[in-house]
């Protein structure tokens, strides 16, 4: 008669095999299918990422690295501008929600939400909402246009939305 001894304190060749047959069957290869769209999209993930940083940091030189040159996004960097000057502190976070490719056109969804302070004693100004970013470019992905309720021009949607004192 055999004993087979359930609690061994090693583990016996049946159960090497098993562990290793279960490791190779449960983790197959992942091939990307379409390495160069791959490629473009972590390209977009990363100039999406830098327009937050720059923005969040304050850098006016990165942020105006991350636009098309021309006359589209002027009123974007000088809303952005305008946030610099008037926050002490931002603080900014994107998720994806979808992406669209169309040949040079890269068109990003995003839900943002931030806290804007004035000074360090501020509790702060907490904003949310949902943007689109259109972006162009294949190796060098810069912002075309940007729609929607954007996180730029805090200090502007901040003074539209404090009632004026009634005139004396």
């Amino acid at each position: 008669m055999v004993a087979w001894r359930v609690c061994s304190s090693q583990p016996s060749l049946l159960g090497w095999l098993l562990l290793l047959t279960l490791a190779v069957a449960g983790c197959p290869a992942k091939t990307i299918q379409y390495p160069a769209e791959h490629e473009r999209l972590l390209r977009l993930d990363q100039a999406l990422e830098s327009l937050r940083s720059a923005y969040q940091r304050k850098d006016r030189a990165g942020f105006q690295a991350m636009l098309l040159p021309g006359d589209q996004l002027e009123e974007l960097q000088r809303q952005a501008e305008t946030d610099f000057e008037a926050f002490d502190a931002i603080t900014l976070e994107f998720k994806i929600e979808r992406v669209m490719l169309a040949k040079d056109d890269l068109d990003v969804l995003v839900n943002w939400q931030g806290i804007w302070r004035k000074d360090a004693n501020d509790t702060g100004m907490r904003q949310r909402g949902h943007a689109r970013f259109q972006w162009v470019g294949t190796q060098s992905i810069l912002l075309r246009s940007a729609q929607g309720d954007l996180p730029f021009g805090m200090k502007t949607k901040l003074m539209l939305a404090e009632p004026s004192s009634p005139p004396r």
